[in-house]
């Protein structure tokens, strides 16, 4: 047995700990780059905290799922103001640009010769400069993985940037921070942690320290999910999702993901579709069709992880894979998720989308190689 472990240097968790933010910046720079969703002026209270204590703040809004044009002009602003500490103070998006933008300010080229899938796929010529994760949602785990994924519009996909130095140097979860996250908002990024978990789960690449993270990752979704939704300042649900979403970063880091983060790459890329309202409502049928096909070609340890995997989400005596995509569709419908086609995607897209999300990162790790028939029965599924 041989396996590889990487995360955070350094992970503050807890209610409150944004509290030490402004302390923890200032050891590391003082001329800061905060990396924010649309509208940061609901981060004023921690933004007014860090200037009070002396730290140059630079804001940088992200409107939508950070694109290869919002690294380039994002770095480029840092370069100018001398930043030396890149900060992605928000949901998943902004963790990622902020991380995406913290590696590109010092390199050489163009981000196209480091960008996998639509670029050249080279390591960084230079190490990220120092980043600091805070997420605002519980969803991608973006403040403890290694890539930042960007949307390509023009190739009509998502792809990663990745390198080892992108790893945050300090990761502050705070739980409070999402007590005001919509409930929609909730919900989808709830289900985007507990279908990481899942993936990271029954990848292919699956290894010891992913497992014991996913276990405990699911367990916590499943039981906090729904409360949150519905009741946003019920702390303790709150911290299961936080903690949901820290462990699936963490496992799908180092296991990899599968076909529903496969297809999300795609679909993300080329539609005005949440990322994680995708992977809600694919995760299901994508559970329906792995499992047929471990069926007929899995191997018995794939099979028995499947189903240890269905037993997570269940009562024991109610844990099959077939229950467990029961369940999973109708935890999509009791949290309103959408539909692919309220997304604008209709049965003639059907095709290309499978074609590229064949080719998508993520899908190594599907614990078993789907056919574009497969595919595409999935797609049909979810539309």
């Amino acid at each position: 047995m041989t396996f590889e472990f990487a995360t955070a240097t350094r992970i503050l968790f807890g209610r409150g700990t944004a509290a030490q933010l402004p302390a923890l910046t200032r050891e590391l720079g003082k001329k800061v780059l905060v990396v924010t969703g649309r509208d940061p002026s609901r981060l004023y209270p921690v933004l007014s905290k860090m200037e009070a204590a002396g730290l140059e703040i630079t804001t940088f809004p992200i409107a939508t799922e950070p694109t290869v044009d919002d690294v380039r002009r994002g770095a480029a602003l840092a370069l100018r103001r001398g930043i030396e500490v890149v900060i992605g103070l928000g949901g998943g998006s902004a963790v990622d640009a902020g991380k995406a933008i913290a590696a590109m300010t010092r390199q050489p080229r163009d981000l196209l010769h480091y960008l996998e899938v639509v670029g050249a796929g080279n390591p960084l010529d230079e190490k990220s400069l120092t980043f600091i994760a805070v997420p605002t949602t519980a969803g991608t785990g973006a403040e403890v993985t290694r890539n930042a994924v960007l949307v390509s519009p023009e190739n009509g996909v998502k792809a990663s940037l990745r390198h080892p130095s992108m790893l945050p140097t300090v990761a502050v979860i705070d739980p409070e921070l999402a007590r005001d996250c919509p409930a929609a908002i909730t919900a989808a990024a709830g289900m985007d942690a507990l279908t990481q978990c899942l993936e990271a789960y029954v990848s292919c690449r699956a290894q010891p320290l992913t497992d014991a993270l996913c276990v405990e990752g699911i367990r916590r979704a499943v039981r906090s999910l729904e409360k949150a939704v519905n009741n946003g300042r019920n702390l303790e649900a709150r911290e299961d999702l936080a903690l949901a979403a820290l462990f699936s970063g963490m496992a799908l880091a180092n296991a990899g993901l599968g076909a529903v983060h496969g297809f999300a790459a795609p679909i993300g890329g080329s539609y005005k579709a949440p990322h994680g309202a995708v992977c809600a409502t694919l995760l299901a049928p994508v559970w329906k069709v792995n499992w047929a096909a471990i069926q007929k070609v899995g191997s018995a340890e794939t099979k028995a992880r499947f189903e240890a995997a269905s037993r997570l989400l269940l009562p024991e005596e109610k844990g099959t894979p077939e229950e467990a995509v029961t369940f999973l569709e109708a935890l999509a419908q009791r949290l309103q998720i959408s539909r692919l086609g309220r997304h604008g995607i209709v049965e003639a897209d059907l095709e290309d989308i499978a074609t590229k999300a064949a080719k998508a990162s993520s899908m190594k790790g599907n614990p078993v190689p789907l056919s574009q028939e497969e595919l595409l029965t999935i797609l049909r599924a979810a539309l």
